[in-house]
């Protein structure tokens, strides 16, 4: 069956899971998870399966592309086991393609988006170092009538000062402090529940494709536009 939602239930089960974080209480709804992540896999994999007709991505299945429901709390002063949300990601076939798409399904916090999550440091330097040099790339897709009205604003953790090796007076200093870059569009419970909720997604990861298509610029070419692709 071709699932264009995520069921009621699931969203009853994570509801309840929240109330009943423990292990006594999952495990005597061992089957009801099971059966609820069931068919958030067939969700997913709905999804995927459309993504792949229009980006190159290196998921296996939608199974593979969710994170567990377990927390690692070792070093966590929350020793809550886990975490009542379902959620997951698409990886983008590197080096010619970047970025990442991002889903989370949680009572009142369903969202659906992607960017640079903690890029590594030499990716992160050519970024800046693209942006320094020429933003206004980046800022006509962010400031994109059309994608605020999708996303609202950039989000992600920032320094609160300069970039090391960066002036702090340079125009681009909001951008440059980023050391992540994401979007996301929130949905309502009922939303994900719709019927509609495949095709929102779906065009909801196609609208972040301008802002994915400047940063792999970016991620791609050095300074004077010369590929750094083998």
């Amino acid at each position: 069956m071709k699932r264009t939602s995520v069921p009621k239930s699931t969203y009853e089960f994570l509801s309840q899971l929240d109330v009943n974080n423990n292990r006594d209480w999952f495990n005597e709804n061992k089957k009801r998870y099971q059966q609820e992540h069931e068919y958030v896999v067939e969700f997913v994999d709905e999804l995927l399966g459309k993504m792949r007709e229009v980006d190159q991505l290196s998921n296996e299945s939608g199974k593979k592309s969710l994170m567990r429901i377990y927390r690692d709390v070792r070093f966590s002063k929350d020793k809550r086991p886990y975490d009542p949300r379902f959620a997951g990601s698409f990886s983008r076939i590197k080096p010619a393609l970047r970025g990442g798409y991002f889903f989370r399904f949680k009572p009142g916090e369903t969202v659906v988006g992607g960017g640079f999550y903690g890029p590594n440091s030499d990716d992160l330097k050519l970024i800046r170092e693209h942006i320094a040099q020429d933003d206004e790339p980046l800022r006509e897709v962010l400031e994109n009538e059309s994608f605020k009205s999708v996303f609202g604003a950039l989000m992600g953790e920032q320094l609160k000062t300069a970039p090391k090796g960066f002036d702090k007076e340079q125009p681009a200093i909001d951008l440059l402090r980023y050391k992540s870059m994401y979007v996301f569009r929130s949905f309502s419970d009922e939303e994900a529940q719709s019927s509609a909720f495949l095709e929102e997604a779906m065009n909801t990861f196609l609208a972040i494709r301008p802002f994915f298509d400047v940063m792999t610029e970016y991620l791609t070419t050095d300074l004077n536009g010369m590929s750094l692709i083998d």
